[in-house]
């Protein structure tokens, strides 16, 4: 008979028992909703963890599904861990299919100081439906930048964030290439916040999610036809 080996006989003593359960909240921008929950061991080790939730998680608008918010852990107290809005970014489906067969899909970067002094990274993308000439993408390019950074310095970081989501920036930066170019649609692929400001911003949640309550009351049914079209002409150009 073999002998028992020393330790053999002990327990294996489960890590997940000695951990507890963090609720993660969203910052004022985002009236500090709950947005998930993380396990750890010791409330040090949440600081610096970074979570994603979509718009439509916060504010239940469907149309919003394609948006992802990334935040950011900073500090604990209790049992509920604080975040910082850190970017955000389209779900790879959705760019995919905004940027199917016969389309010329153009990526810019444009860095940008808002009024309260955060920069921000904004990462556009314009769709054609025919090529662009490297003249036409160049000056392009210099109108993007030109529009981005005079938003940045008329508008604080939350501003600029509401005006992601609703999609009123990409409006303004398609009407202001127009000059150039006609663009079918620039989205804001991606945002990164590089450097932080002066306090924290302001909550967006007031300003955009009675408006868009009021839309589904006055229109349920209009914002999936408006989409439909644009998905069947998409389909017929393949």
């Amino acid at each position: 008979m073999a002998p028992k080996t020393r330790g053999s006989s002990r327990k294996v003593k489960d890590k997940w028992k000695s951990k507890e359960w963090y609720k993660l909240h969203a910052p004022r921008m985002f009236n500090e909703a709950e947005i998930g929950e993380t396990p750890s061991a010791d409330p040090e080790f949440i600081l610096g963890r970074t979570v994603e939730v979509t718009v439509q998680e916060l504010t239940g608008d469907y149309s919003k599904m394609n948006i992802k918010l990334k935040f950011k852990v900073t500090d604990v107290d209790g049992y509920d861990a604080k975040t910082v809005f850190v970017g955000h970014e389209l779900t790879s489906e959705y760019v995919r299919r905004l940027t199917r067969r016969k389309k010329t899909k153009t990526d810019h970067v444009v860095d940008v100081t808002t009024k309260d002094g955060f920069v921000l990274r904004v990462k556009p993308m314009s769709i054609a439906d025919r090529r662009i000439q490297s003249s036409q993408e160049d000056a392009m390019r210099r109108i993007l930048a030109e529009t981005l950074i005079q938003m940045g310095k008329d508008n604080n970081l939350s501003d600029l964030i509401k005006a992601i989501i609703s999609g009123d920036m990409s409006k303004d930066l398609a009407k202001a290439c127009r000059v150039i170019i006609p663009i079918k649609r620039i989205e804001i692929r991606k945002t990164e916040v590089l450097s932080e400001g002066e306090g924290e911003p302001e909550s967006i949640m007031e300003t955009v999610a009675p408006a868009e309550e009021e839309a589904e009351e006055e229109a349920p049914a209009e914002e999936p036809a408006e989409e439909a079209p644009a998905e069947d002409a998409e389909k017929t150009e393949e």
